[in-house]
């Protein structure tokens, strides 16, 4: 590093001097472009030379020498948290304390990501999707053992003629630890059974403990499961919404391929509403139903077979296995769900020309579905069907991916609407 570089960074960080002093060095005489910072420099007690009166702008500089000048700037109150960072070893040598900036400069972090997404459905939407996704992240560091993560979203929705646009907070939550036990309160990500189960925001507490095997224990407020279970030919609906869910779950590891779950999870105090009579704007008559508890047993496993290859099944089992509908006939439904996926690499963002491939095979009941985390469309009574995706890294944090679903519901009785759910999905997303 040439000295006159770090001149320019010295002035720039706002080392000042209340006092000129005069230049002492022979080869920056007066007139010189950097007469009046080197003095400054010398005055603030930054700088001061060679033993032969030189200042030899134009040699490099040792890692050695920089240090000195960072420490010389730290104790005149100069912000060089990164500089302290960089020199922390060489600063130590000289008895420079700088444990604690990097810690101090990394205190809150904002990260972004941008995600444009096309999709093309056949079925039950019969339409598109065209969307421009933005989230913001803020993570901020409370203390060693605490911190807070906030999410703004912004959702562009281009696929009808009027488009429409929603921002709201996705996620507020607090993670750290108290005693050996890992705690997320807030507005938090729950991620069950592999997003197969439910993949969105809730309001609540989340708890785990262990390492080979890991205790995790939830209880929520569900807030984004709002969605049909039941669509008819004569587009009838039953929609339904839960008041809380809980469980827990174990999670273990057999040497160092194979990793297993058990799980349990209720949704409880749940409505039901009949809609009745679509004029194309709204129902013409809405009737509230009670909906029976939702009660899941899961059972998963996961196996890399090298590094590059992964395999994962998961079974469900539920109590749900119909309803009857205000019209009192009853509907059966199934009450399990079997997933099986099969990966290769993976796209990663920081890895430009990295890719993947992946698969999915469905069968699931109603009663195992809350809101997914598939870009398909995946109907209002269960599903079965498969779908094939790859992504790639075109450069460093822009990834793009396409996937292929197709899907039949699993219908209950002759007057249920479209049975085949086809989905052509694609995305760009951009990550800062």
């Amino acid at each position: 590093m040439k000295k006159s570089l770090v001149l320019a960074m010295a002035m720039a960080l706002g080392v000042t001097a209340s006092a000129y002093a005069a230049n002492p060095f022979s080869d920056v005489p007066a007139g010189h472009w950097a007469y009046d910072s080197v003095a400054k420099l010398v005055a603030a007690g930054v700088i001061d030379g060679y033993p032969d009166g030189q200042f030899d702008g134009n040699q490099l500089m040792t890692r050695y020498e920089m240090a000195q000048i960072v420490a010389k700037a730290m104790a005149k109150g100069a912000e060089v948290d990164m500089l302290a960072a960089e020199f922390a070893d060489e600063l130590d040598t000289l008895g420079v304390r700088v444990a604690n900036l990097e810690q101090k400069q990394d205190n809150v972090k904002i990260t972004g990501q941008f995600r444009y997404s096309y999709a093309n459905y056949s079925g039950d939407l019969d339409s598109h999707g065209n969307k421009l996704r933005s989230r913001i992240w803020v993570k901020g560091q409370v203390n060693d053992d605490w911190s807070a993560t906030a999410m703004l979203q912004n959702i562009q929705n281009f696929g009808n003629d009027e488009g429409d646009e929603k921002t709201d907070f996705q996620r507020a939550y607090v993670n750290g630890q108290i005693g050996g036990t890992k705690v997320e309160a807030g507005r938090l990500p729950l991620y069950l059974v592999n997003g197969n189960l439910y993949d969105t925001r809730a309001d609540g507490i989340v708890a785990s403990y262990g390492d080979r095997f890991k205790f995790t224990g939830f209880y929520v407020k569900p807030t984004d499961q709002d969605r049909n279970f039941a669509k008819f030919a004569n587009e009838d609906t039953i929609t339904a919404e839960y008041g809380k869910a809980y469980g827990l779950k174990v999670d273990g590891t057999i040497g160092s391929h194979v990793k297993t779950t058990l799980g349990y999870t209720a949704f409880e105090d749940g409505d039901a509403y009949y809609n009745q009579g679509w004029n194309g704007t709204a129902f013409n008559d809405t009737t509230k139903m009670n909906l029976d508890n939702d009660r899941i047993w899961n059972l998963g496993v996961a196996v890399d077979f090298g590094k590059n290859v992964n395999f994962t099944a998961d079974y469900l089992k539920s109590n749900f296995d119909g309803f009857t509908g205000a019209n009192g006939k009853h509907y059966k439904m199934d009450d399990d769900g079997l997933i099986l996926g099969l990966s290769y690499k993976g796209a990663k963002a920081s890895d430009a020309g990295s890719f993947g491939l992946y698969t999915k095979h469905y069968n699931q009941g109603r009663g195992t579905v809350i809101n997914h985390t598939m870009n398909g469309d995946y109907g209002t009574t269960g599903f079965k069907g498969y779908m094939v995706g790859m992504n790639y890294t075109f450069a460093k944090n822009m990834v793009g991916a396409i996937e292929w679903y197709d899907l039949e519901s699993k219908a209950v009785g002759s007057d249920i609407g479209s049975k085949d759910m086809n989905t052509l999905w694609s995305q760009l997303m951009f990550t800062f």
